[in-house]
């Protein structure tokens, strides 16, 4: 088969993603569980002759990979669908990991994404962090909230992304989408640009460093909307690992700064459903007076408290959306127990 029939076969089942790694069959997604496309296996050879095709379609250059031994990029097929690719080399051979990206942005109802997640599109300042484990659904969440925007407010939105996974057309706002190491050298190279852009609303694909930490926070502090990703699980691991990611004698400085700029922590993960596919859980966290008093007095382990008590607020913690969804019919007792942060506390809730 042609690269072009396996990506097919990926889009018309509905995969997620497709593994190309020699010694097995080709394989793809389906709602979480991985199956092979057919029964021939693919040799180094063939991954090799598999992945230059890749590269032709996104007409990229394979110098970096070759050097590297990683790559991430995105194109398109017409008629198709979009793809974010991520190549590597294992135990000596070419392999590839490729997920299936729909042209049109999806319909934040469709995907459960809950109306406090939407509301962040109405914001006009400060730093809003969307977290949770690689392929937890973070790029699409944050896609429907640029999109909401695109709909509603006139504005300019700059996006810095490695790769570009959803591309937005032009509505009310302006949108300015920016691939990394394609449109500009790096996160940071590109965020301290962008400053000069006029920009109303900053999406930072990843704050990989705490020099982009720091100048993330300057952007929200000077009245810019910014919108960023880290891998992590929860409110509190996100907090901690943004201070931690700074020396100690600035730490204390750090916490005062992200207690001022920190608007709002959306934590999701992905979740089996009943019917044998995924549905995200949410945790939302939004900087009140007592949850920015912990911050700057380093007693994030308290925050999960004040989570639970700001119902009141939109907030909601992660073990509380995870009992939503059981009791919504949407997943079973067994799973709800097995992905809550606390699971006795659950199971004693359930009964």
């Amino acid at each position: 088969m042609e690269i072009l029939d396996y990506l097919r076969a990926a889009v018309e089942d509905g995969a997620s993603d497709l593994f190309i790694v020699a010694g097995g069959p080709v394989s793809y997604k389906v709602k979480g569980a991985i199956r092979n496309i057919n029964d021939e296996k693919v040799f180094p050879q063939e991954t090799e002759r598999l992945l230059t095709d890749l590269y032709a379609h996104a007409k990229r250059d394979m110098r970096r990979y070759l050097e590297s031994g990683d790559d991430d990029f995105s194109f398109a097929v017409g008629g198709l669908a979009r793809f974010r690719v991520n190549t590597y080399r294992q135990r000596g051979s070419m392999a590839a990991v490729v997920r299936v990206v729909a042209f049109d942005i999806p319909d934040w109802r469709s995907l459960h994404i809950p109306e406090e997640v939407m509301k962040l599109s109405a914001v006009d300042h400060g730093m809003v962090l969307v977290t949770g484990t690689a392929g937890s659904g973070k790029s699409t969440t944050q896609a429907c909230v640029i999109d909401q925007i695109n709909r509603t407010r006139s504005c300019h939105v700059i996006t810095l992304e490695d790769p570009i996974e959803y591309l937005h057309r032009d509505q009310r706002s302006i949108i300015s989408q920016r691939e990394i190491a394609i449109d500009t050298e790096s996160y940071l190279t590109a965020l301290r640009a962008c400053l000069r852009q006029a920009p109303d609303v900053i999406l930072l694909g990843e704050m990989r460093d705490h020099e982009t930490i720091r100048t993330a926070m300057t952007a929200a502090e000077t009245g810019h909307l910014l919108i960023a990703t880290l891998h992590t699980s929860d409110a509190v691991n996100t907090v901690d690992r943004i201070i931690d990611s700074f020396p100690p004698v600035q730490q204390a400085q750090i916490r005062i700064q992200l207690s001022t700029v920190l608007h709002t922590v959306v934590s999701q993960q992905l979740i089996p459903a009943r019917d044998g596919g995924m549905v995200p859980a949410f945790e939302i966290m939004h900087s009140n007076s007592a949850i920015r008093s912990l911050i700057r007095d380093s007693k994030t382990h308290q925050i999960d408290n004040a989570i639970a008590s700001g119902s009141a607020e939109g907030m909601i913690s992660m073990d509380q959306s995870i009992l939503n969804l059981f009791k919504n019919g949407l997943i079973d007792r067994d799973t709800a127990i097995s992905y809550a942060s606390n699971p006795e506390q659950l199971k004693r809730r359930l009964g």
